[in-house]
């Protein structure tokens, strides 16, 4: 019988699949609880607007039998409306782990650079693995924010693709406006710079934190990605996109599968888009959730890192992979993040107060306990 991982093109036989946080129903049925809360996977826990609930049920058996729209017209309208571009700008994909997949598949060819930074987003070095680059990997400085020479230092000849969460996932850190213009200014022009805002809802506290997506038309080597996955509350619809060029559209578009963006998430992502006060009390309860973290955590003597984001990342002062498993038996999941060489740190999503409240406590029980 033949080995068909050996039948694998190198890159995809030393991939290592990206891993989501557990499923409630899965932590139930194997720990036999009930009342489980999951907060592992940056979630929106206000879950969709009532607006986009409704155009789903007022549509739900309109035109099932047929294709969505292949080239996404009414949400590329609105989206090109919020974010003053060109409609030729916008690249829709299934989530924007789809579109970060377009972009390495379209430019990157095997050998060649794939950049990012150490404690990155899990699927920029998946991305580089699954089309055999060289992933180039980018210090950070010991507070976990980024290295603006160390990147510099990484992007050399062979680079074609730098990826910059902001804020970044798992940390939470930034670039402010300046720390990003510097960087882009800096960088070769023959290198794409993808700026992944997956989160940048939940940035409108921060005066100084940059939108990238107005800077398109200052840098032609820039790309933006966002998601309706975080804030908007639609991650199981899958919806992300690109803003560029044009010209950098045109490639991927190329590249991307027809009808990647199924007919319901189309229609709700464009629906959401309208639903401001959704908007403005998912980043309220953020910013009310994370103070409730950093309280909590400052009480139990317990450092975390900074973040920009809708999560926290916490510095248990131990290995955490024991505190991660006692916490399921309390029923509550949260994210290791070893895989990131974070191996004494949690990363917990912010949720409900109530949620937050049960996390809190179970943390508490877990770090007293002498079995973890």
């Amino acid at each position: 019988m033949p080995s068909f991982l050996d039948a694998a093109t190198p890159g995809i036989q030393a991939l290592q699949p990206y891993q989501p946080g557990k499923p409630i129903d899965e932590l139930e049925r194997e720990y036999g609880i009930s009342d489980a809360v999951k907060l592992a996977s940056n979630e929106n826990p206000l879950g969709p607007s009532f607006k986009a609930l409704a155009a789903l049920r007022d549509n739900i058996g309109v035109d099932l039998g047929r294709y969505p729209d292949g080239n996404g017209f009414a949400l590329k309208q609105a989206l090109a409306a919020r974010h003053h571009v060109d409609m030729g700008s916008i690249t829709l994909g299934n989530g924007s782990n789809d579109v970060l997949d377009l972009i390495a598949r379209a430019f990157v060819a095997p050998g060649q650079g794939l950049a990012f930074c150490q404690y990155a987003f899990a699927v920029y070095p998946i991305a580089a693995q699954a089309v055999s680059a060289k992933p180039q990997v980018a210090p950070v400085l010991a507070d976990y924010f980024y290295d603006l020479d160390a990147i510099c230092d990484t992007v050399d000849e062979t680079t074609k693709v730098l990826f910059i969460a902001n804020p970044n996932n798992p940390t939470g850190t930034w670039l402010n406006e300046s720390q990003l213009r510097s960087l882009l200014e800096r960088l070769p022009d023959n290198v794409l710079v993808v700026i992944d805002q997956a989160y940048v809802e939940y940035t409108e506290h921060l005066p100084d934190f940059p939108d990238a997506s107005q800077w398109l038309r200052q840098y032609p080597n820039l790309i933006v990605t966002q998601t309706f996955s975080k804030a908007f509350g639609l991650a199981g619809l899958r919806v992300g996109y690109a803003l560029s060029s044009p010209e950098i559209a045109d490639v991927l578009n190329r590249v991307r599968q027809p009808f990647n963006v199924n007919s319901l998430a189309l229609l709700a992502a464009e629906t959401a888009l309208k639903d401001q006060e959704h908007l403005d009390q998912s980043i309220s309860l953020n910013q009310t959730g994370m103070r409730q973290y950093q309280q909590a955590f400052e009480d139990l003597g317990l450092a975390w890192i900074p973040s920009a984001g809708n999560f926290i990342t916490v510095d248990l002062g131990r290995p955490a992979a024991p505190i991660y498993e006692a916490m399921l038996r309390q029923a509550v999941i949260t994210r290791p993040v070893a895989n990131y060489q974070l191996p004494q740190h949690l990363r917990i999503s912010i949720g409900l107060e109530v949620e937050n409240k049960q996390c809190i406590a179970a943390l508490r029980h877990c770090l007293t306990n002498k079995e973890s």
